[in-house]
């Protein structure tokens, strides 16, 4: 077995009742994302536990070889070749580790919320899509899917009713906002339950998207 991801852990004061699992960006660590927590202005009573894990290092074609924390290869910008699959697997296979590891520590899968920016949002497609448990919820942020022809063979049946969230911002300029919306058709004509958003942002996240997933995390775990 692949050694476990590191990560960085934001805790409640009690013992926690929910996790949010939050995937960054190419690029990024889970150093990114960790201080948007107080922006939620999560009600401390609902004890969510967050923990932010950082991508193996790997070398990225499209920036010249060089090596960087990512989920997987990005040998080409071409719409339906962005994401190596194999990578993909490899780190879906990785998170759902760290799933695990919360439900051993006693929060069931249904109060785990899988969250992703970008590279991050794509693993938690494809990972909440053919995961055997089921989720609190799938937040995919600014994100696209990798090989959506696969879906239908490889989904599991269990988070055909979570609810999924996208967010997208209409100036994106690194992930376009068509990408988003392919993935949200794919999974919307697949049965999913899934909602969309989109915000006058660039390729970021923005004060309304913070109040929005705010909502939505005490709506999924309330």
């Amino acid at each position: 077995m692949s050694q476990p991801l590191p990560y960085v852990d934001i805790n409640p004061a009690s013992a926690p009742k929910a996790t949010v699992i939050w995937l960054h960006g190419l690029g990024d660590s889970g150093h990114g994302f960790a201080p948007i927590v107080p922006e939620f202005q999560l009600p401390e009573d609902m004890a969510i536990r967050f923990v932010f894990p950082h991508a193996p290092e790997r070398p990225v074609t499209i920036n010249g070889g060089m090596r960087m924390r990512a989920w997987y290869d990005i040998k080409s910008m071409d719409f339906d070749k962005r994401a190596d699959l194999g990578g993909v697997r490899e780190s879906a296979a990785l998170v759902e580790q760290l799933i695990e590891a919360e439900i051993a520590k006693g929060v069931p899968a249904n109060r785990i919320i899988l969250a992703g920016f970008s590279q991050g949002g794509v693993i938690a497609l494809h990972l909440g899509t053919r995961y055997s448990k089921t989720l609190a919820g799938i937040l995919a942020l600014s994100t696209y899917m990798c090989e959506p022809a696969l879906l239908a063979k490889e989904a599991s049946d269990a988070n055909k009713h979570t609810p999924i969230q996208f967010g997208h911002g209409t100036h994106d300029d690194v992930v376009p906002a068509a990408m988003g919306q392919a993935a949200f058709q794919t999974l919307q004509d697949a049965g999913y339950q899934v909602s969309w958003k989109a915000y006058a942002m660039q390729h970021n996240v923005c004060m309304e998207e913070i109040h929005d997933i705010s909502a939505w995390i005490q709506a999924r775990l309330s």
